[in-house]
């Protein structure tokens, strides 16, 4: 008869090789391609903008990736410039895309910090140069990581933020 220690240390073995193989399939996937397909304004406090923000997420992968949440963060200059999270779930289909909105808010100090910083630099182009970096969220250890980066105009966000109500 095998003791009961035995079976335990065996059994936590083949859990371990099953994660570790679990492990090397997520790594053969394709990386997801992320765009911005569009950015809305939405009311906010009076320190904060706030943006619904359409991710345009594809996925050139053989299996649909299921989420059951999201994140973002979204960097100018090197620096944290807004943040977002929903709860939303779905599913990006297997070589399909989906549109995905989440609320990110901006900080007003932020915005100014970074004004100030541009205007100090020289910066006249009205474009600014972002890096964003998410996560679609799921159960276990099967969260997707993406980032992107892009550019965006500052006069069009301007006008976007004096339409909130």
């Amino acid at each position: 008869m095998i003791a009961p220690r035995l079976i335990t240390v065996i059994a936590s073995w083949a859990l371990a090789a099953l994660a570790l193989q679990g492990c090397a399939l997520l790594k053969g996937r394709d990386p997801l391609q992320v765009t911005v397909a569009g950015v809305e304004p939405i009311e906010g406090q009076g320190m904060e903008l706030r943006m619904l923000v359409k991710l345009r997420v594809q996925n050139p992968n053989e299996d649909p990736i299921e989420y059951n949440g999201v994140s973002v963060e979204m960097d100018v200059a090197g620096k944290t410039f807004a943040t977002g999270v929903s709860d939303m779930g779905g599913s990006v289909p297997r070589f399909g895309e989906a549109v995905i909105a989440v609320p990110v808010t901006a900080s007003a100090f932020r915005m100014l910090g970074e004004a100030l910083e541009m205007l100090h630099s020289g910066t006249t182009s009205g474009k600014v140069s972002y890096e964003m970096k998410g996560k679609l969220s799921s159960s276990g250890l099967n969260s997707t990581h993406f980032e992107t980066k892009g550019d965006f105009d500052l006069a069009a966000l301007a006008g976007a933020a004096g339409h909130t109500g």
